[in-house]
């Protein structure tokens, strides 16, 4: 089965364990394999030695228990669809030795037996006395439930785009795992059977275990371990379910008996993986064999929850980030001014979003350099497009932080430089919003050369990847702080300053509250008439299809059908119509970009045309990253 957008549905399981009651977990497993193939679950997977219980101990010897737990398995394999992979843990013997294995089942029948490579031996560990080491196995095939069952170590098994690996607890805690082989083989999902005991803080670091190996091999990494009803006699288990996709956590489960359901995106995953090729430098000398399940139905899977603002931090974490973001902005300053032995700075300042944030990046520079606000220069220039609201917040922030206040109004130059290219100074048009930017602009490198300052850029990431910018205008500076901060980012690290120094909150939720705007045509009454938003579509929207056309090199209809979960409240028709002036203005604005000044990256997401993004200007609007119809026809389906 393949999915057309990327998602594959994966889950664990736990149930209440019957220490050497084989047919008691097997029933137990069979019927949480029912609810999975309810659930269209397509990779399922329960704890290591699922079937017998891993506190067995000496009982394992007993032929008994690997007897009955081959008769459960030949049952439990019938529960098991087609488009489905199954992963449950039972001892098994082989020739003259006894394997701690993952049984692979799909379509009714065991594809493969995946045993254990690394058994621990140490504290309480005594898994030689009973196991043998995959390395050791004498064979490459079983004789079983009346077929020949390869078993091995180095399987993968594909579904569709979806390439599972897997491993089996200790693999997962040596130096150099088994997955990092099937990883390299091309697994982009790791499962893990395990049956880790609890002990203080073991927890937290067998979640920090599994997400750093989830990052380090750009894989989603599904860990399932035993807990409820294992043997107390001297342990207690912990029942952990994890699964991690490139280092971000989707479940983190304790000890809840169930179905432990995510999405993960083999899309965003085979993506960074061609991006960050050195990692994939790495060689391996073990041949994989890979088994394939046949595509049954191209189901298209969407999660039923996407977060519609995937630059901002939610929780509590996010205040603690915006301040390293705004340091990290700071630091790039700093260390400019340092390098070019600079101790003065010219900035604009019209009291909007991108300008304000400019201002505290400065303001943040000096203060790391020991430098007094006042050489800050900051630089009003209103015309008649200024608002009452942003010239007063403007003059007011300037005050507040203690930098050389600058007012210079620029109505009689735009008069005359209107005049002098004989054009009717009450025809507000494109030649007239860019005349404001370009004459501000001129103003700021003058007074640079006057003063002996760096003019400092306040363009954003959001208007730089639309092209929402002046060229020769606002479009350029001699360091431009914010140009890897996307708008809806601009707007909350302002909040949070807020929240942070209560001596500037007033006049900084007053500038986070007020419409974004140009002010490049005349308002009525001193009120702003000119909203970018109302121009080009929202920002949420715009910064949503920048972070997953960049960051994840989705296509337009996935990143369609996601926005359209991320934010319910809005039509398709205007998801669609915001897309479309993404996708326009985004491929004919490159020209743009590819002349941007420095600027410090902050994020995963960064457009300097000298290391993240690099493109033809002159590519073709009509390209295949932005086709008219959404190919298809088969089923969608959202749970």
């Amino acid at each position: 089965m393949t999915s057309r957008y990327g998602y594959y549905k994966v889950a664990t399981a736990l149930f209440q364990t019957h220490v050497a009651d084989v047919a008691a977990n097997g029933l137990e497993i069979r019927q949480l394999i029912q609810k999975a193939v309810s659930e269209d679950v397509q990779v399922l997977v329960f704890p290591e030695l699922s079937l017998t219980g891993y506190t067995c101990q000496d009982l394992f010897l007993h032929p008994v228990l690997a007897e009955e737990s081959l008769l459960q398995l030949s049952l439990i394999a019938q529960e098991v669809p087609e488009d489905m992979l199954v992963f449950v843990g039972l001892p098994l013997r082989v020739v003259n030795e006894l394997y701690n294995v993952a049984a692979v089942l799909n379509d009714g029948q065991v594809l493969a037996f995946v045993p254990k490579t690394y058994l621990p031996t140490n504290a309480e560990y005594y898994e030689r006395r009973w196991f043998s080491s995959a390395k050791d196995l004498p064979v490459k095939e079983v004789p079983c439930l009346g077929a020949s069952i390869p078993i091995g170590n180095n399987f993968l098994f594909s579904l569709g785009e979806l390439k599972v690996g897997c491993e089996i607890c200790e693999d997962l805690w040596v130096i150099k795992p088994p997955s990092d082989d099937a990883v390299l083989a091309g697994a982009n999902l790791i499962v893990n059977l395990s049956a880790s005991d609890e002990t203080i803080s073991k927890r937290e670091y067998r979640k920090d275990l599994v997400r750093m190996q989830s990052a380090k091999d750009y894989v989603a990494y599904l860990y399932c371990s035993s807990g409820i009803g294992e043997s107390t006699q001297d342990l207690v288990f912990s029942g952990h379910q994890l699964l991690f996709e490139e280092g971000r956590k989707i479940f983190d489960v304790y000890d809840e008996p169930g179905l432990h359901i995510g999405y993960i995106d083999v899309d965003r995953i085979q993506n960074d993986r061609i991006r960050n090729k050195s990692v994939f430098d790495c060689v391996s000398d073990k041949d994989f064999t890979v088994l394939t399940i046949p595509s049954t139905e191209n189901i298209r899977f969407l999660p039923d929850y996407v977060d519609p603002h995937p630059f901002l931090v939610a929780g509590s974490n996010r205040r603690y980030r915006s301040r390293e973001i705004l340091q990290l902005q700071a630091k790039g300053l700093s260390t400019r001014l340092k390098n070019i032995n600079v101790n003065k700075v010219v900035i604009g300042v019209s009291g909007g979003l991108d300008s304000t944030l400019a201002l505290l990046v400065c303001k943040e520079a000096f203060d790391r350099l020991g430098l007094p606000p006042k050489d800050i220069h900051a630089f009003s220039m209103p015309s008649k497009a200024t608002s009452k609201t942003t010239f007063s917040n403007a003059k007011k922030l300037i005050e507040t932080i203690g930098c050389t206040y600058h007012e210079i109004p620029i109505g009689e130059m735009l008069h005359q430089h209107l005049h002098d290219i004989d054009h009717p100074s009450n025809l507000y048009d494109t030649t007239y919003e860019n005349a404001q930017a370009r004459i501000r602009t001129l103003v700021l490198m003058d007074e640079s050369n006057k003063l002996g300052g760096l003019v400092v850029g306040t363009a954003d990431l959001s208007e730089a990847c639309l092209g929402f910018s002046t060229y020769n205008g606002d479009h350029m500076s001699m360091y431009a702080v914010n140009i890897s901060i996307p708008k809806t980012l601009v707007r909350a690290l302002i909040v949070d300053y807020a929240e942070d120094h209560p001596g500037f909150k007033e006049v900084l939720i007053s500038i986070a509250d007020t419409p974004i705007s140009p002010e490049l045509v005349p308002g009525k009454d001193g009120k702003i008439v000119q909203k970018t938003e109302e121009i080009i579509g929202s920002y949420d929207l715009h910064d949503f299809f920048i972070y997953h056309f960049l960051r994840n090199g989705f296509r337009k209809e996935k990143i369609l059908a996601l926005a359209e979960i991320a934010f319910p409240k809005i039509s398709k028709k205007e998801i669609e119509k915001t897309l479309d002036i993404f996708f326009k203005r985004f491929f004919s604005q490159q020209f743009k970009r590819s002349c941007l000044p420095d600027g410090v990256k902050v994020g995963s997401v960064a457009i300097s045309p000298r290391g993240d993004w690099r493109m033809p200007s002159d590519v073709s609007m009509a390209n295949s990253f932005n086709p008219s119809k959404e190919n298809g026809g088969s089923r969608i389906k959202k749970k």
